[in-house]
């Protein structure tokens, strides 16, 4: 594997999980996030367009792990995200930024990068905003995942024993033993971008109720939610 590209800094390992991003915003993360990165691990989920290459051809240059599944264990997320932490940790990460593919963190952490990663705090936590176009999110009482901080990068404890939420639905994209680090909660934002397109609003909507129809992971009303005609949005601000 090739050598990181900034060794002063302190090391990101971007950790990812993929699935037929090619025509969503697999392009717009990549791009984004691949200054502040060093590394990075990808779990393909059974992929039949053009994720792979699109991931290779973006991170050329950076040493990648891109693990390709051949068929798709979303349906129990648990043992996904189980396997795309293990592939991470396999790497001897020093941070841990975990992101899905249509999750964008704002300009901003570029600038405070090093001096959150040099400070105290073994988990960054930020607020994620459901996008429902490309410059709008929505709020409402289903909806309102931005009021809260949440962690997208960990500093890796090997010595630590993680266990994980055993739900095949809405685990979570860390163990549960994170919640036990010291954190801080800062100012760069993350853009999720999952709900912004009609289509797949759609296909989220079939998805919940083909993989949780009774809500037991989930919460019904928001489900029932997803395709609201004519839902409470604000326009976002850098």
């Amino acid at each position: 594997m090739d050598e990181p590209k900034e060794s002063g800094r302190p090391q990101i390992t971007l950790s990812m999980i993929v699935r037929n991003e090619e025509s969503r915003y697999l392009r717009q993360a990549l791009e984004t996030h691949r200054p502040w990165i060093d590394r990075a691990v990808i779990i393909d989920d059974g992929s039949t367009d053009g994720t792979v290459a699109m991931c290779r051809e973006l991170l050329d240059g950076i040493p990648l792990v891109l693990v390709q599944n051949t068929a798709s264990r979303f349906a129990d997320e648990v043992s996904l995200r189980k396997q795309q932490w293990e592939e991470t940790v396999a790497t001897g990460p020093e941070w841990i930024l975990n992101l899905d593919a249509d999750e964008i963190l704002t300009s901003d952490f570029g600038s405070a990068r090093d001096q959150l990663l040099q400070g105290q705090e073994d988990a960054i936590y930020f607020r994620l905003y459901d996008m429902w176009s490309e410059t709008q999110y929505r709020e409402d009482e289903f909806w309102q995942a931005h009021a809260y901080y949440r962690p997208f990068l960990i500093r890796y404890n090997p010595e630590m024993s993680y266990e994980w939420k055993e739900i095949p639905q809405h685990c979570g994209r860390f163990p549960l033993t994170i919640q036990h680090m010291s954190y801080g909660c800062h100012a760069p934002r993350v853009k999720h971008y999952g709900w912004a397109r009609e289509e797949d609003r759609i296909r989220k909507y079939v998805r919940y109720q083909a993989l949780d129809p009774d809500a037991r992971y989930g919460w019904k009303e928001q489900y029932e939610s997803i395709l609201d005609a004519e839902p409470r949005l604000l326009s976002w601000s850098d």
